[in-house]
């Protein structure tokens, strides 16, 4: 059950809810959400259509019997717990600088804080790369900050790499994540990076930085397991950052803050993209894709319009399907414009908006005395670079591809190993799962194999009894990469690195969530698989 949250008994809940509009049907905790109305207000980013949403800061958890409980946030508005009043700002006292995606940098009085630093390499195995250019002396800030923040997992705002440059100076600097049912940092002492520093904290509770300084880390109601958005607050001036999250704390956040910041682009999915068969052709793709991203836009104004900040910035959308593999998806998956959601909020409202470029500094104090003024904001000077034209991607690549020649995948028995290891059974679903090249072929010597989720059998053919089927065609280097390692499946799906057909044309809720959420926290020991193979051999060939 949620942190700070009380349950109530109430019959209004469906056992189901079926989406014509997708053909997908919901029937668990993340995905079942009811207003009052009964309205779907937005795409999810893992999976077609956003749950219902509660109404009155309700949410739904699932109980141990698969039941619904319908559950309460408690205390609704955390931050109105010891409240303070807004002091004057000196010009330059409070700054925040853009860096690249959903990095920013944020200077408060002496203190500097920065928000889900990815300023290197990809994102989702090798699907997402930097749309811009970080300014060429992020190491050096990162390294002086007196406190990182980390949404969530997803590896566009948890980055590994850069993690990695930033410990090799200074592996004591203090993070901040939210106490998440999946830790953000599960994966950390496998990812070699050395971090030293980490605090995991409570949601909807003030972190004291200094006197003047303080931050609250707030769930999401729709992916509570993971998302997590947050309020940072200086001499009583409130910046929201709400991320990524879908329903950040169950749909009630503070009125007229000074900055807002939340994520606008779209495309976080390899839903449509990645689907073929039936009615994924290339235009229903394409009119999908066009009504989903204006359903969000519309969203996001009309979320900046009953929130009322003084300011706000559309960020952590800025990323680009760069490798020349996805260049399909990189044609096809249209995402938002930051100025065109900026003008509909300055067409139904008077924010004042900002469509910030690497390097950029807003100065709060300034825009909060007179947005007008040329000094509230300054641009990154003239000739500075903003969109990356190359990315390197040779180092990642080649630690992929490692995967490929791992003597686990000598022997076919590696297949009921890993998936006895997931974990995830009992569920009418038969999945073919094959290896791939680049261009999706088979891969020659690779895999092709049934898995009847039912029972965990891996039979020849698909059984005689009705039941639903996938098909999940994965580039080889990518799904040995992530079977090696245990990892989440995200890599394969958020990062377009999957190309999927289903019959009959439903999503099976249960089984992505498990295998992009519920992996066990630690990966398959194939050292012990390889000992208890050639141990197997040995008395065969002793017989």
């Amino acid at each position: 059950m949620f942190s700070g949250s009380k349950e109530i008994k109430s019959n209004l809940l469906p056992s189901k809810l079926t989406f014509p509009g997708c053909g997908h049907s919901r029937n668990s905790k993340h995905h079942l959400k009811e207003d009052f109305n009964l309205t779907v207000f937005l795409l999810s980013r893992r999976s077609c259509w956003a749950p219902f949403y509660l109404a009155w800061n309700k949410v739904v958890e699932k109980d141990k019997e698969n039941g619904l409980l319908l559950l309460e946030l408690n205390p609704p508005n955390p931050w109105d717990s010891d409240p303070r009043s807004p002091e004057d700002l000196a010009f330059g006292e409070v700054q925040v600088t853009y860096l690249t995606h959903a990095c920013m940098d944020l200077k408060l009085g002496d203190k500097r804080v920065v928000f889900d630093p990815w300023l290197i390499g990809p994102a989702f195995a090798r699907g997402w790369w930097l749309l811009h250019e970080p300014p060429s002396d992020w190491l050096e800030r990162l390294c002086q900050v007196d406190l990182i923040y980390i949404s969530h997992m997803h590896s566009d705002h948890l980055s590994y790499p850069t993690l990695k440059k930033l410990a090799e100076r200074r592996s004591n600097i203090p993070i901040y994540v939210g106490n998440t049912e999946r830790p953000v940092f599960w994966n950390l002492n496998r990812s070699g990076v050395q971090l030293t520093n980490i605090h995991v904290v409570p949601f909807g509770i003030w972190q004291q930085v200094d006197r003047n300084l303080r931050f609250m880390i707030l769930m999401d109601g729709v992916h509570p397991e993971m998302d997590t958005c947050i309020i940072v607050e200086y001499k009583g001036h409130k910046i929201l950052n709400t991320v990524d999250c879908t329903r950040p704390n169950g749909g009630r956040l503070p009125m007229k803050v000074d900055l807002m910041m939340s994520d606008f682009a779209g495309g976080a999915s390899g839903f449509p993209m990645t689907f073929s068969g039936g009615k994924f052709t290339e235009e229903w793709k394409a009119q999908f894709i066009k009504t989903e991203r204006k359903k969000l836009l519309n969203y996001k104004a009309r979320l900046v319009k009953d929130l009322q900040p003084r300011i706000y910035c559309p960020f952590a959308g800025y990323f680009v399907e760069s490798h020349p593999s996805d260049k399909y998806i990189k044609e096809t998956n249209i995402k938002n414009d930051p100025d065109e959601l900026n003008n509909l909020i300055k067409k139904n409202s008077d924010v004042v908006t900002w469509t910030p470029r690497p390097g950029a500094t807003l100065d709060l104090g300034r825009m909060l005395k007179d947005p007008t003024d040329s000094k509230g904001i300054i641009e990154p000077p003239e000739g500075t670079k903003i969109y990356k034209d190359s990315w390197d991607f040779g180092p990642y690549l080649k630690i992929l591809n490692a995967a490929v020649g791992d003597e686990i995948f000598l022997h076919a028995s590696w297949i009921k190993e890993y998936f006895t290891w997931a974990g995830f059974k009992d569920y009418n679903l038969v999945v073919r799962m094959i290896e791939t090249d680049e261009d999706f072929n088979p891969f020659p010597g690779g895999y092709d194999y049934l898995v009847d989720f039912l029972d965990l059998s891996f039979p020849k053919e698909r059984p005689s009894r009705e039941h639903p089927y996938e098909e999940i065609r994965s580039r080889v280097d990518v799904i040995r990469h992530v079977v090696k390692n245990g990892l989440l499946w995200d890599d394969l799906y958020i990062g377009f690195q999957t190309r999927l057909q289903r019959d009959p044309d439903i999503y099976h809720h249960l089984f992505w969530n498990h295998f992009q959420i519920k992996l066990p926290l630690t990966p398959p020991n194939w050292k012990s698989f390889l000992t208890c193979y050639e141990q197997s051999r040995a008395e065969i060939s002793q017989g």
